[in-house]
């Protein structure tokens, strides 16, 4: 079975890297090169990047295309709307790092670390027009322990591989009903400001946040992103952070320069 993939994130280029191991991708549908970094530059998605490394042909429209039809479209991190005359021509199977219908959205891992949730997983459900509500196909949880956004990202990549291996040719379907239903919101600028006052919570924003985003907040007089710590006794620790303008670097390097 030739399948098409659609992704744009790290996530989705995780996905097709392991796909691509033990199927016959006809294509990559990935959003165009955007700025990125500091130097805003012209660069590639992540999905893009693998897929010229595994020799996928890339295709990158303003608006959803399909180069081709295809008896199964992924759906992975892409981040555009799928029209429905799209959806009419294959059926999409969307990978969604979360217990649907819980953290239906842009930032599924992001929030549940934020809630504290003790488990996540991933979620296949095929494509539908309303957001991430479609009837599901596959679904396993996992255990998110200490884990920051990268490292759940990582473990849902995983996850999901090995659920698209099991249900890509005979794919069966389960209602997903709106029971227990929540909506995960993008990361906005609030949501990286730290609350030192409430340790537990600067603690899973941290991790939340990590290792693409960044949370801030304030020390000795200097604006600071710190990408881990750790609780000790109740207490927030810091342990890598990086100020303003500088790289990253050990709280130990930062407090010493401090002096």
């Amino acid at each position: 079975m030739r399948i098409g993939i659609a992704a744009t994130a790290p996530l989705g280029a995780d996905v097709l890297e392991r796909l691509a191991a033990t199927h016959d991708v006809a294509f990559l549908l990935t959003r165009p090169d955007a700025p990125r970094g500091r130097g805003r530059r012209l660069a590639a998605p992540p999905a893009k990047e693998a897929a010229e490394r595994l020799g996928v042909p890339v295709r990158q429209p303003e608006q959803p295309e399909l180069p081709e039809d295809v008896e199964r479209m992924v759906i992975c991190a892409y981040g555009l709307y799928i029209p429905p005359r799209l959806l009419a021509r294959s059926l999409w199977l969307n990978v969604h790092p979360s217990l649907l219908p819980r953290w239906r959205g842009a930032a599924p891992v992001e929030r549940a670390i934020l809630a504290g949730d003790e488990r996540t997983g991933v979620s296949i459900h095929e494509t539908v027009e309303a957001l991430d509500a479609g009837p599901i196909a596959a679904q396993e949880a996992f255990a998110v322990d200490d884990l920051d956004a990268g490292g759940v990202y990582e473990r849902a990549a995983e996850v999901a591989a090995r659920l698209l291996d099991r249900v890509l040719e005979q794919p069966s379907f389960t209602p997903q009903g709106e029971q227990g239903a929540s909506y995960a919101e993008k990361i906005a600028a609030s949501d990286r400001e730290l609350n030192l006052a409430d340790p537990l919570d600067s603690w899973r924003r941290v991790r939340a946040l990590a290792p693409h985003i960044g949370a801030w907040t304030t020390l000795h007089g200097r604006r600071v992103t710190i990408w881990r710590a750790r609780l000790e006794a109740g207490a927030f620790v810091p342990e890598v952070v990086q100020p303003e303008g500088r790289g990253r670097m050990s709280y130990d390097e930062f407090t010493r320069g401090v002096r």
